[in-house]
């Protein structure tokens, strides 16, 4: 009876943010801008930074990666839900399930990796300032990255591989927006005993070791602009972290505030909000933090756009 309960399953049925008829083209009018905005933003930080030689440094190499990454973080699951809110259809392959699924927790930890990186960048510019641009060279920037890169394929493989040896029910409805890894690792008749258990090993460590990287590198730094003794001098140094703790706040304050609490029936809607914040509302953001709260990227930003509107005169 319970082999009979099994199926071959060739695509999924993502019931979206919300089921009623009536919401589906007001949600269409308000990612489809949001997404828009993400898109363009994070390509004119991307150009700035590479047509602006002065910018050529480790700090914005690292933020011209995360912007490259929020661009494919928000591509993995936006464009295949506005499709899906403007045809009224809701299926996604199996095979496309599964990329996305990869997609969204290589980019989704690539980004708190990110982040974490470049607090080191931070602590070595604020508390070795003699000696940063020898010690972030860019061979060594090139390695964070690329390791980064190498940890987070590693994990998304892994979990994808497993998930793709798993037995799936007859049922194929997934209560989301996108094919994400434990609303979809509910829907198997087979055992996950080993599922779960690689999805908690890698999350203490991918979950864990950038947060304490962070937090190591600021107490740190805290530490080093405490002792400076003008006040300007302080203000100077934490000025250069201010869009980085900004950003870093929205993104662990949004996983804390959805994950740090006890299951309750809302949980699902909230890890809906939660993969809203983290994959297109706090890439959208980034661009406006990054360039309103820092001089030489608004400088770049004017010169960019100088060059593509050329003014009349």
């Amino acid at each position: 009876m319970e082999q009979e309960n099994k199926t071959a399953v060739s695509e999924f049925l993502l019931l979206g943010l919300s089921e009623k008829p009536e919401h589906q083209i007001f949600l269409f009018g308000l990612f489809l801008p949001m997404y828009l905005v993400t898109i363009f933003g994070n390509l004119l930080i991307i150009l700035a930074i590479i047509t602006d030689s002065h910018l050529h440094t480790p700090m914005y190499f690292f933020l011209c990666n995360l912007s490259f990454i929020d661009i494919f973080l928000s591509s993995t699951t936006i464009p295949k839900m506005l499709v899906n809110l403007w045809t009224q259809s809701k299926a996604i392959p199996f095979a496309g399930c599964l990329a996305q699924m990869y997609a969204f927790h290589l980019f989704g930890t690539m980004d708190s990796f990110l982040l974490a990186v470049m607090a080191i960048d931070r602590f070595m510019a604020i508390v070795h300032p003699l000696h940063y641009l020898a010690i972030m060279s860019p061979r060594v920037c090139g390695l964070l990255v690329v390791g980064s890169w190498l940890t987070t394929n590693l994990q998304s493989t892994v979990h994808t591989s497993l998930m793709a040896q798993l037995t799936f029910c007859a049922a194929s409805v997934l209560p989301h927006f996108f094919c994400d890894l434990m609303p979809l690792l509910k829907l198997f008749c087979s055992d996950t005993h080993t599922n779960e258990l690689v999805i908690f090993a890698f999350g203490i460590i991918m979950g864990i070791s950038p947060l304490t990287c962070i937090l190591l590198s600021y107490i740190c730094i805290f530490w080093v602009v405490f002792k400076i003794p003008s006040a300007q001098g302080k203000w100077k140094a934490f000025s250069t972290c201010g869009s980085h703790l900004t950003v870093v706040n929205l993104f662990y304050g949004t996983i804390f505030a959805v994950y740090l609490q006890p299951a309750s029936p809302t949980s699902l809607k909230k890890d809906k909000v939660a993969a809203l914040m983290c994959g297109m509302v706090i890439p959208m953001l980034n661009p406006f933090i990054y360039s309103l709260r820092n001089k030489n990227m608004k400088a770049a930003l004017r010169k960019l756009v100088s060059k593509v509107v050329p003014s009349q005169s």
